[in-house]
């Protein structure tokens, strides 16, 4: 029986088992290296005009591996999302940086060039915070970098629209 896929001889009588995958992929990397010697080249190494071997990386790869947390920030600097990574912090992490009680009646509500924008539950809370605005903003330009935050503006609850005009009793 003639098999397409069978890789060994079959004639006579000692069978040579079949070669398992890997068997076959490691030869035919050894054959490419020896082929590729014989040339004079290896592959990913380049011959430099003294015929020193200079060894070629691949675009956009790396070397040795690298800690998780550098590796994170070379990608946030390289893609220029280091302020909105760091804004973000600042979102996630609220309670910490103005305290559980302030925390518990304000929240971050947006971030646009160098203004943050802080939402309170009540009036009261809404002044408290507006009275604390400018330690407020030092407090997150040192979590943040200086110059981060320019301005902070707080809004109290909406409490609808206003009616113009005369004075209205109910």
């Amino acid at each position: 029986m003639n098999d397409p896929q069978d890789v060994h001889n079959s004639a006579g009588d000692g069978a040579v088992p079949a070669k398992s995958g890997i068997e076959l992929a490691r030869e035919a990397l050894a054959q490419a290296k020896a082929d590729a010697l014989k040339r004079g080249t290896v592959p990913g190494q380049k011959r430099k005009g003294g015929g020193r071997v200079v060894r070629v990386r691949e675009p956009g790869r790396g070397g040795d591996p690298k800690p998780f947390g550098s590796a994170i920030r070379d990608l946030l600097a390289s893609r220029g999302w280091e302020q909105r990574a760091a804004v973000g912090g600042v979102f996630g992490n609220w309670a910490a940086i103005v305290g559980a009680e302030l925390a518990e009646h304000t929240r971050p509500d947006r971030f646009e060039d160098g203004e943050l924008t802080i939402a309170a539950d009540s009036t009261t809370w809404a002044t408290q915070l507006r009275l604390l605005s400018s330690t407020l903003v030092r407090r997150l330009n040192e979590e943040l970098g200086h110059g981060t935050v320019r301005r902070v503006k707080v809004v109290g609850p909406a409490s609808g629209p206003r009616r113009t005009g005369a004075w209205r009793a109910r």
